[in-house]
């Protein structure tokens, strides 16, 4: 699959752990790019985060810890990082009962969680837009 045949949308921002984010007032929407659900492949389980739970913004993932979930596929589990610092506030339930949800809407029904930014202006600066994002695939 050639990258171009990646979905890469505008008013989102990425990172480079392929997680992304689209601010919502003032809320934040996380969820993973449809460059990380198609590597992954057949998506069978995702672990959510609670909550209520603090979240730190993670650029470079250093340990478990910092992780806010995982998504499991028939081929790998992979780590949820949080593209900002805040607190959960809200869960995409759905999920849990049907995961494969990501796989065919990573960026509209795949959503992972939301979540009450404490520095958004700020963090919203150490992520890259579409444009970078499309480019930085395709060195992978």
């Amino acid at each position: 699959m050639g990258v171009s045949e990646y979905e890469v949308r505008d008013g989102i921002y990425y990172t480079r752990e392929h997680d992304w984010i689209k601010v919502e007032g003032e809320l934040a929407r996380v969820g993973i790019t449809d460059y990380a659900q198609n590597k992954l492949g057949d998506v069978v389980y995702i672990e959510l985060p609670a909550v209520g739970k603090t979240i730190k913004q993670v650029l470079e993932p250093k340990s478990r810890d910092m992780e806010i979930g995982a998504v499991e596929s028939v081929k790998a589990v992979s780590t949820i990082y949080s593209p900002v610092s805040g607190t959960i506030k809200e869960l995409n339930t759905t999920l849990q009962e049907r995961p494969e949800i990501i796989n065919s809407s990573p960026y509209d029904e795949g959503w992972i969680c939301i979540i009450t930014p404490t520095n958004l202006q700020e963090e919203l600066k150490n992520l890259i837009g579409p444009g970078e994002y499309s480019e930085y695939i395709k060195t992978l």
